[in-house]
């Protein structure tokens, strides 16, 4: 296979992967997309603009700001300047632009002024957790971060309580063990999960386990992290008699019957009054 050098036309806008942890993960194509840009869209341009001199890049384009508080109002300017024959470069501070970072807006504005796009591929922690998860890949979801309302959150997991793809989160070290904790209430303690942190870097560590293991751990914990959790055993209907016996499962195992009566509703399609009301009856 013959390497091919970064072809890029004139008035066209790269999507280029960046590191996320490990500077060696460069692709020689994204240290050409920095020497060969007219315009560097970028997350962070301080960011930026180290990654650039590490790399060894002799030539140095301008640099724009483009974040999630202000792409709303650049992405019209930006675009742009590739229509008017610029090379224009869009790079986060890690990983693919879009995925969990700023660059949908833009992409929608060049697809509506057909201002051609192409991507330099590279690093992303939600595929190398998954990878290295030992859980299944043949059907995944990428959900990024979790509401961090308890109400929201808690909507949010019994909506996802009978997903059966794969599910890959983002986490902050600081929340990882109050989302393990619900995470286990509303899928069970034993649903199979990874906690992927510091992707890598030199402190790179896996933790692998059922969820009610893995909460246990999360305690001072440091560094990105990247959650994820195997999908819910496909569906089979489920009795009055077999759902209210869940209930009471779960309820054993820690949970609220109210919690626990919601997440088995969600699961078997039936009315988590009546189950509520059942259990109980049953615990009387």
């Amino acid at each position: 296979m013959r390497v091919q050098p970064l072809s890029w036309n004139a008035g066209t806008i790269v999507l280029a992967a960046t590191p996320i942890g490990n500077l060696a993960d460069a692709t020689p194509r994204l240290i050409s997309a920095f020497e060969q840009a007219d315009l560097i869209a970028a997350e962070d341009t301080r960011r930026t603009g180290l990654l650039r001199e590490r790399l060894g890049v002799t030539r140095h384009a301008p640099l724009i700001s483009c974040h999630e508080h202000n792409e709303q109002g650049k992405a019209e300017q930006i675009v742009s300047r590739a229509a008017n024959g610029q090379r224009v470069l869009l790079v986060t501070d890690a990983g693919m632009p879009t995925v969990s970072d700023p660059g949908y807006v833009i992409v929608q504005v060049a697809i509506a002024r057909g201002v051609p796009l192409t991507v330099l591929p590279g690093p992303s922690a939600p595929l190398l957790a998954l990878a290295l998860s030992g859980l299944p890949t043949d059907r995944f979801c990428f959900e990024g971060f979790l509401p961090r309302k308890q109400t929201a959150l808690r909507r949010r997991l019994e909506e996802l309580s009978s997903e059966e793809r794969t599910m890959i989160f983002l986490e902050s070290p600081r929340r990882l063990e109050v989302t393990l904790e619900a995470l286990a209430q509303l899928f069970g303690e034993k649903r199979s999960a990874a906690v992927c942190r510091e992707l890598t870097k030199m402190h790179e560590d896996v933790w692998r386990g059922s969820l009610g293991e893995l909460k246990e751990k999360a305690t001072e914990v440091r560094g990105e992290i990247v959650l994820v959790v195997a999908g819910a055993a496909p569906r089979t209907p489920l009795t009055p008699t077999e759902a209210v016996r869940l209930i009471l499962d779960r309820v054993e195992d820690g949970e609220r019957l109210k919690d626990a009566a919601k997440a088995v509703a969600a699961q078997s399609g039936l009315s988590s009054k009546e189950l509520y009301n059942q259990a109980l009856a049953e615990r009387k």
